[in-house]
């Protein structure tokens, strides 16, 4: 798709989701800023970041790859070599209008600096909490948006949550529960590392914000074993860091329960603790994660299950809401992509159409909470999240 096709599409979008953006914003021609943001540099070719590029490519935006490898395949957009460790960033976003980091949460801090020094649109999927603090900071001096946790948990749950809790008068709780899951499990963990073993072994040994009784807690991960059902599977979920974002200070005040668990196979929870309590490996970290994924390597046939809940009163009768799903892999840009990869690059590509087609803000700071569920599903890529 050519840049004036993409324009079109966005401009006959503005009657439907672009006024109402507006109006849940109370914004109106501060919005169509967003129109500008076209030349796109997407950090991190690998499964997830080249899917992302490539969703990006087909909703008409200039995209340029970026990653230490130059990928052996031809892809549709440009692909630039970086080093992170030797080259200037500052420099190599010169010309872009946004920046999608697609790499692990603990070089982002350094990325964000450099996007908000050059005025630059950032995205990102990190589900680490200090780093999304870092970005916080820097938006409040921000020419762009600065949009951090993008990704599925968080990111799409925080939207299916928010979407929830305002279906009610009032909302006593709200429960986020994500399990990214091979559909054939095998060994005592039933478990395959399709995600960053970085990024989990950080969600299985950071702390974990709560909302509990109207207060803002920090509970131990790997906690608070609950057993759920989806299409007839048996589940475990325990409490894991990072995947409600920054939910617990935007409903404080307002929902007096939040929470966020991963959903695992049973038996799941007690075999973690045990490698990393038991055995210590708490303490490596790094080898942790190498260990896992040499035993539990990644799978094609994968499943993201995804349950989220809220309870409240709605014209005076408690009631419950529910949004329940499998996903499973799925043909995008002309290949059967894994349930994680398109869940995951689907959230944050959505997000970005929003903000170029004036349904989100342009500037400052986005939580995952304020963007409108029925919004999203109406983006070209969002609408993948429709049918399982």
């Amino acid at each position: 798709m050519n840049n004036s096709s993409a324009f079109a599409i966005a401009w006959m979008r503005k009657t439907d989701v672009t006024t109402r953006g507006a109006r849940a914003y109370g914004q109106t021609e501060e919005l169509f800023k967003g129109e500008g943001m076209q030349n796109i540099a997407v950090l991190g070719l690998g499964k997830v970041g080249r899917l992302a590029a490539l969703l990006l490519d087909e909703a008409g935006f200039a995209v340029t790859g970026f990653d230490a490898r130059i990928p052996s395949e031809t892809l549709p957009f440009k692909v630039r070599k970086l080093d992170l460790a030797t080259d200037d960033l500052t420099m190599a976003f010169n010309g872009f209008d946004a920046v999608l980091s697609c790499l692990p949460y603990h070089l982002n801090t350094a990325i964000a600096t450099a996007a908000h020094a050059q005025g630059l649109h950032y995205f990102d999927l990190t589900e680490d909490v200090p780093t999304t603090r870092v970005i916080m900071e820097l938006a409040k001096s921000s020419d762009g948006l600065m949009a951090p946790q993008c990704g599925l948990a968080p990111g799409f749950v925080g939207i299916v949550g928010a979407d929830l809790i305002a279906q009610f008068d009032d909302c006593r709780s709200c429960r986020m529960r994500v399990g990214a899951l091979p559909q054939h499990p095998t060994g005592l963990m039933g478990y395959s590392f399709n995600w960053s073993p970085e990024g989990v072994v950080n969600e299985y040994l950071n702390d974990c914000e709560v909302l509990e009784d109207g207060e803002i807690k920090w509970v131990s991960p790997m906690e608070w074993k609950e057993r759920i059902y989806i299409d007839g599977v048996e589940l475990e979920a325990f409490t894991t860091s990072g995947g409600l974002g920054t939910m617990c200070q935007t409903y404080l005040g307002r929902v007096p329960n939040i929470d966020y668990k991963t959903m695992r196979y049973p038996g799941h929870m007690d075999q973690m603790n045990f490698f990393f309590h038991e055995l210590l490996m708490r303490e490596r970290r790094e080898e942790a994660g190498e260990i896992l994924v040499h035993a539990k390597p990644p799978v094609n046939d994968d499943i993201v299950y995804i349950h989220v809940s809220a309870e409240g009163h709605k014209d005076g009768r408690l009631q419950r809401r529910e949004f329940v799903q499998g996903y499973k892999p799925k043909l995008l840009a002309g290949e059967m992509r894994t349930a994680i990869a398109w869940t995951t690059s689907s959230s944050v590509v959505a997000v970005i159409e929003m903000v170029r087609d004036g349904a989100l803000p342009t500037s400052g700071f986005l939580r995952q909470e304020e963007i409108p569920f029925e919004a999203f599903m109406k983006t070209n890529t969002g609408a993948h999240y429709s049918a399982a």
